[in-house]
């Protein structure tokens, strides 16, 4: 067996391959990642995007632990619904977390696990988009993580941010599940295993979905940590 090394939590792969005591349980790992970053304010560091694309080269090798069918297409949605479900669980938490938490984020001194600054980007990304922020922020890491919480600071409608949580983890978990899948196909059939080059399939999904990130960051634009807790305040 080969030995640990803590730099395997950064690699995708990692997770979907775990196995503990000789059982695989990729498919239990990859859910709850896809709920921690999207409910628990921890889970930003967490590979979300690359995780599920990977997800769908892998999906037949991850179904087969619970599921085992001998559709490729079955195993592909059903995995799809598994991490949809998985991230509309993960955003109501962090929905009810922002609510019960109210502006108390705000004060909360900056941690490992909590970096204010990214409460405070995702509130302004909130304030441009609104509701649509939900569907917006599935595809953007650390906004993704915040967006609900926000939502349920400022107090969305609870019917209104369903219904954007339903369909942005809709949307998020197929699109990025079936491009990893179908996009394995296509390439096999040209000789090329994707499974052989993921390190420049993470790099280059890393690069695609934190760019705009970044790119928002140095625009500027952004409010103060007083000027977001009065516009919170506001609407309590």
């Amino acid at each position: 067996m080969d030995s640990f090394h803590w730099t395997q939590l950064l690699n995708p792969e990692f997770y979907i391959n775990l196995e503990i005591g000789g059982v695989a349980v990729g498919i239990y790992v990859v859910l709850f990642i896809v709920f921690a970053e999207t409910g628990l304010f921890a889970g930003f560091f967490l590979p979300g995007d690359s995780l599920l694309f990977l997800a769908g080269i892998y999906s037949n090798e991850l179904m087969a632990t619970v599921m085992p069918m001998d559709s490729d297409f079955l195993n592909v949605t059903v995995l799809s619904v598994f991490v949809a479900l998985a991230g509309i669980v993960g955003n109501t938490f962090g929905y009810w977390f922002g609510a019960k938490s109210g502006t108390y984020l705000y004060k909360k001194e900056d941690s490992f696990w909590f970096k204010k600054k990214y409460l405070i980007q995702s509130h302004d990304f909130f304030e441009k988009h609104g509701g649509r922020a939900i569907i917006f922020a599935r595809f953007l890491p650390v906004i993704r993580t915040f967006a609900p919480i926000i939502a349920g600071v400022v107090g969305m409608e609870k019917k209104k941010f369903m219904l954007f949580n339903i369909i942005s983890s809709v949307l998020w978990s197929f699109t990025l599940i079936f491009a990893g899948h179908y996009l394995q196909e296509l390439f096999l059939g040209w000789g090329i295993d994707l499974k052989s080059h993921i390190e420049i399939i993470i790099i280059g999904i890393v690069l695609v979905t934190t760019v705009p990130v970044i790119v928002n960051a140095i625009k500027g634009n952004k409010v103060t940590e007083e000027e977001a807790a009065e516009k919170i305040a506001d609407k309590e």
